[in-house]
């Protein structure tokens, strides 16, 4: 379960932004919110939009989440002694190019809060850190930082923090996580955390997933017919899904004729909404069935609004969304910023600054009216800010 994301110096995000979950005190929506079963947790949301002017830097707190993830993950078992890390600092300012980008998540996992983060140069991780929280009280783990004085690090293991800390210290590479060399290297202790990003938390670009897992999900009865269901809802006239040999994917859609004759269409023949649709409904599927984290770019793009308002209900609904699943996304369909849909906490905008760094902000910020503000309207109006500043172009050409 997702907490709160803090990105720092990371592509045209400059200074410090935070993103949160964290449910406030309103009663409007409940059913939007659930509380977690951990110790001291308080409630949080199963949904947030982000809306933004294009290039205010929305999909940037995406590929912030999305490059932390891949660190995590990858840093110890694929990147090698010397190899550069995939990170980009603001380059409009001179003073941040030589400065570290600082990312750190507040999530929940077993049952047990963790607040795990680093900072790093594309040369090298400068911090590493982990507290937990199993009796809702911090405990640190283990801190790591890097003192430029010493040219080497210095460690800070916390007395609750248990296993070969030595091994895996002396193991840890200068450009790798010392999370991930530890689990590597068998932690148990630390493979909470380690799996919390590498199955939990999904991290999608623009353009969403290839077909590869749906189809993989209907080679099993069950899987299909959860698909079929989802794309029947979604008002798709599908009948069937015809798959191929083990090992070649070749995909047929199933439609019916007005004499009920099945004809098999191949996805690439679908419209762009259905084809979209139908890569969203395995993933969909698997977030909804086991409480997963999702962080999607541009949910709206190729889908009416409707069905984004379709796939956002998924995770409003208890009935479909029993294990509190979690959805954020980027988005510039206006239709569903209504209160009927959102509750005022759930909504984020993203502007640019003078200095053409962006600048992320809730909704509460501005306390629009429960049940009476049209947030669409004020939203579109330029209340709360995040909108393209457009000028008229007179003339082009000679």
């Amino acid at each position: 379960m997702f907490i709160e994301l803090i990105v720092e110096n990371f592509r045209s995000i400059k200074s410090k932004q935070i993103f949160s979950l964290a449910k406030a005190k309103s009663m409007e929506l409940v059913e939007n919110s659930f509380l977690p079963a951990a110790p001291g947790a308080s409630p949080l949301l199963k949904s947030a939009a982000i809306y933004g002017a294009n290039a205010a830097g929305k999909s940037n707190f995406i590929l912030a989440l999305g490059a932390m993830n891949s660190i995590v993950v990858n840093s110890a078992k694929e990147t090698q002694r010397g190899d550069k890390l995939a990170v980009v600092p603001f380059r409009l300012c001179e003073s941040s190019t030589a400065q570290p980008t600082e990312f750190e998540v507040v999530f929940i996992a077993q049952g047990i809060k963790y607040q795990y983060g680093f900072a790093l140069t594309a040369q090298k991780i400068t911090e590493e850190w982990l507290y937990a929280y199993p009796n809702g009280k911090p405990q640190r783990w283990f801190i790591r930082a890097f003192d430029k004085s010493r040219n080497d690090y210095v460690w800070d293991f916390g007395s609750f923090f248990s296993g070969k800390k030595q091994l895996w210290k002396e193991s840890t590479r200068s450009n790798a996580l010392f999370l991930s060399t530890a689990v590597m290297l068998n932690s148990e202790q630390l493979k909470p955390v380690y799996d919390w990003f590498s199955d939990t938390l999904k991290v999608v670009a623009i353009g969403g997933w290839s077909a590869e897992y749906t189809a993989e999900l209907c080679r099993d009865n069950k899987g299909k017919a959860d698909v079929l269901k989802f794309l029947k809802s979604a008002d798709l006239d599908i009948e069937d899904i015809k798959l191929g040999d083990a090992d070649i994917i070749d995909l047929k859609t199933v439609h019916k004729t007005a004499a009920g004759n099945h004809v098999l269409f191949d996805l690439e023949d679908e419209s762009d909404g259905t084809q979209k649709l139908f890569t969203f409904a395995g993933p969909w599927i698997d977030s909804l069935q086991n409480g997963k984290v999702l962080f999607i770019d541009e949910l709206h793009d190729s889908l009416h609004p409707n069905m984004v308002k379709f796939l956002v209900n998924l995770f409003h609904n208890p009935k479909t969304n029993p294990n509190n699943a979690q959805l954020i996304f980027t988005t510039h369909e206006t239709s569903i910023l209504d209160q009927n849909v959102f509750r005022r906490d759930q909504v984020w905008f993203c502007d640019k600054a003078q200095d053409q760094s962006t600048s992320l902000y809730p909704l509460t910020d501005f306390s629009p009216r429960k049940g009476v503000e049209n947030l669409e309207k004020a939203y579109l109006s330029g209340r709360y800010g995040a909108l393209p500043l457009i000028s008229t172009l007179e003339y082009i050409g000679e």
